[in-house]
């Protein structure tokens, strides 16, 4: 799903052309003698729903922890919407407009799911202050709210959030990282664990919430995947194996050899 909303200048270069969100050049991470990413040169477009798929062991989640700061590499760079985030912390890229999911569910099972969203939002509002209690801040728990009908949680706002069914908290993970009004949003493995009904109300969230996004998805259910991208980078050994649209995917040899085994 492509935005159709007019390029801003951070979109476009001087000639007009189009400019990836999100670039790395030569991007290498090595722990030991083991490189977990090789030379990786990637680059996805505003409003784009890019998987990114590949064996165990590819590196998909480092790949995802460089982006987010979680690692820092050990050469190469990340470029976002045109800066150089590459030794940026976690909540410095955060801050830069990139927000994350995990494939282990990260939520604050004890506080109700209004609380876990209004929390989020809060991080993102510097007008407030500790001596006075959240409820003061009307826009905070406006937007919290608007949060969770967006996640299709707004009735459950007052249900701890350990509560909630596994489909529900993974989607209010998801709800979370929207909280911090992410620019790039990175889902890593956001259906795993899921029935099939809450599998299909997951990619139906993902496909309402890319109308304002640019996303990357980390996902094993090849039908999901191939069902919401608009392109499919593979990796392989830390490598980019290919990339392409997803009919182009699954006709590729060197992936139906390595990966799809179709």
């Amino acid at each position: 799903m492509t935005s159709t909303a007019t390029a801003s200048p951070a979109q476009t270069g001087r000639g007009g052309e189009a400019v990836p969100v999100l670039r790395t050049e030569g991007l290498t991470i090595r722990f030991g003698g083991l490189t977990a990413l090789n030379n990786v040169n990637f680059e996805v477009m505003r409003g784009e729903i890019r998987a990114i798929i590949g064996p165990n062991g590819a590196g998909k989640s480092t790949f995802f922890n460089c982006l987010t700061g979680v690692l820092h590499p050990t050469s190469g760079r990340i470029l976002f919407n045109g800066d150089d985030i590459t030794q940026l912390p976690p909540d410095g890229i955060s801050r830069k407009g990139i927000a994350r999911s995990y494939q282990i569910t990260n939520i604050l099972p004890n506080a109700t799911t209004l609380e876990n969203v209004r929390i989020a939002v809060q991080s993102r509002r510097h007008g407030w202050s500790m001596f006075r209690h959240y409820t003061y801040y009307r826009d905070i728990l406006d937007k919290a709210e608007a949060v969770l009908d967006s996640v299709g949680l707004k009735s459950k706002a007052d249900e701890l959030a350990a509560n909630l069914s596994h489909g529900e908290q993974r989607n209010l993970e998801i709800g979370i990282a929207l909280a911090t009004e992410p620019q790039l949003l990175c889902l890593d493995e956001p259906t795993a664990g899921m029935s099939t009904a809450e599998t299909q109300d997951t990619v139906a969230l993902v496909r309402r919430i890319a109308k304002d996004l640019t996303i990357l998805i980390v996902e094993h259910d090849m039908q999901v995947v191939m069902g919401l991208a608009d392109k499919i980078t593979v990796l392989h050994y830390g490598e980019i194996l290919a990339e392409g649209k997803p009919a182009e995917i699954q006709e590729n040899p060197r992936v139906l050899e390595v990966y799809l085994k179709t």
